[in-house]
């Protein structure tokens, strides 16, 4: 039997009020807003509960109020999960914003940051050292959801993805128990929290392996939509011969009057930054810049060009693909996407995946693909009280353009919560290891997260 089959809401309140206090929010309590608003402000969920735990014990507490109340339980963490998994209907909301620390170690070259600590709290605390770890680009963004789903970034093609950096892990199963995951204690724990999600237990805390990195060379060049085509295809040129110090991201943003440009923005990390300079020059040759915006930079001041991109308080939906190469007609989709983009808000991203990334062997994690492709990121954007039809209506329009030049799947952090099919082609020969370890470490299936797994209690 499913563990929301009887849900017992009221002794949940109770037995969680002693340890909690006013750090138990019902709906109409005075903090219950603010503990259930998201960057996503189209989520419509009604939690029954949310607990703002201050540590892994409080965490393991409630966990086991929400076993045997028999409450779904969901994860509140950076809150950047646009599909709203963060928060489920009639469930318990563990809101992890305030396990915020972060423990350098300079000499190991390790990061120990808590569970819901965001890339903008690492790297703020790395900083000093000159040690990065893998990030998105987003600095908002929680570093246990863009690490437990895979963790694309700007340092994929040296470094890899967060993933391919997490060294161990605390977590609280969704009996409870507290353990450590890691190569020594037990390692298939560890296999599934990297590329699974959050499927299999709460994670308090998360110790990374951390690179000396005093500087990238990075910025933005932005030309005119007409020059998209030649851009696309010179891009894609250009990526094939690209060293895995060289991960560069393109795409379409807004321009200054709302009218879509296309991008491409350099992320070259080699330790000698002048090496980087020829590939920036190849990338300003393909059209004429609007904007040149490139230089040594701290990478933590890098990644702040894009902050303010996605503002908090729309409304947002988010379709993917991975495309294997920009052959013409994936060129020809992306082109006629942002010539046709319904909102001056909205925008598409090419992620570069490659080099160090690429490398790691399929079995190695749960992470499904390890080819060299670019994830697609096609993310509709709309303020609120405007009609979500024309917005989703393009969204689905693109991704069903790309499909033909697509492989398989997608990236899970991105794929819908109903797209479950996706997520079982995105994992592909991991995929039946994968579900095992639903079955072990949640047969009760009290955790849904990103990706969204099937019901441990069916076959596959």
């Amino acid at each position: 039997m499913s563990s929301v089959a009887n849900p017992d809401v009221a002794s949940a309140t109770a037995r969680l009020r002693a340890p909690l206090g006013d750090r138990l929010h019902e709906p109409g309590d005075p903090g219950f807003a603010a503990a259930t608003r998201l960057w996503n402000a189209a989520v419509d969920r009604a939690p029954a509960l949310v607990a703002r735990c201050l540590d892994a014990e409080e965490v393991a507490g409630a966990v086991g109020i929400a076993a045997r109340c028999h409450l779904p339980v969901s994860v509140r963490s950076g809150g950047h999960d646009w599909a709203g998994r963060a928060l489920r209907d009639g469930g318990l909301v563990l809101d992890l914003t305030g396990l915020r620390a972060v423990q350098v170690d300079p000499d190991a070259a390790t990061v120990t940051v808590a569970g819901g600590a965001t890339a903008a709290d690492l790297l703020t605390a790395t900083r000093p050292y000159d040690l990065v770890v893998p990030t998105g680009v987003v600095r908002d963004v929680g570093m246990a959801g863009l690490t437990l789903a895979g963790g694309y970034g700007p340092l994929c093609g040296r470094f890899g993805l967060a993933l391919d950096n997490l060294i161990g892990a605390e977590v609280v199963l969704a009996d409870g128990r507290r353990v450590a995951a890691d190569p020594r204690h037990d390692a298939e724990l560890f296999w599934a929290l990297r590329g699974g999600g959050g499927n299999f237990g709460v994670v308090t805390a998360l110790r990374y392996q951390a690179h000396r990195l005093p500087a990238v060379l990075a910025g933005m060049i932005m030309f005119a939509l007409a020059e998209a085509p030649a851009v696309l295809r010179g891009y894609s040129a250009l990526l094939a011969e690209a060293p895995d110090e060289l991960t560069v991201m393109a795409g379409f943003l807004p321009g200054p009057a709302g009218e879509p440009v296309i991008f491409v923005c350099p992320f070259y990390s080699g330790p000698d930054l002048d090496l980087g300079r020829p590939w920036v020059d190849r990338l300003r040759a393909l059209g004429v810049p609007l904007l040149d915006q490139v230089g040594p930079l701290p990478y933590a001041d890098a990644l702040r060009m894009f902050d303010g991109g996605m503002v908090d308080g729309n409304h947002y939906l988010l379709r993917t693909r991975w495309l294997p190469t920009l052959a013409d007609g994936a060129v020809d989709a992306l082109v006629d996407a942002a010539r046709k983009v319904s909102s001056p808000f909205s925008a598409v991203a090419l992620h570069h995946f490659h080099g160090a990334a690429s490398r790691v062997r399929l079995a190695d994690t749960a992470f499904g693909l390890r080819a060299d492709h670019l994830l697609t990121e096609i993310i509709a954007v709309w303020p609120p009280g405007g009609a979500a039809g024309p917005h989703r209506d393009w969204a689905e329009r693109t991704s069903a353009a790309l499909a033909p030049h697509a492989l398989p799947g997608g990236y899970p952090n991105l794929l819908a919560p109903e797209e479950t099919d996706r997520v079982r082609l995105a994992y592909g020969a991991n995929w039946t290891r994968l579900r095992r370890a639903k079955r072990r470490y949640d047969p009760r299936d009290l955790l849904t997260a990103v990706p969204t797994l099937p019901p441990a209690v069916h076959s596959g």
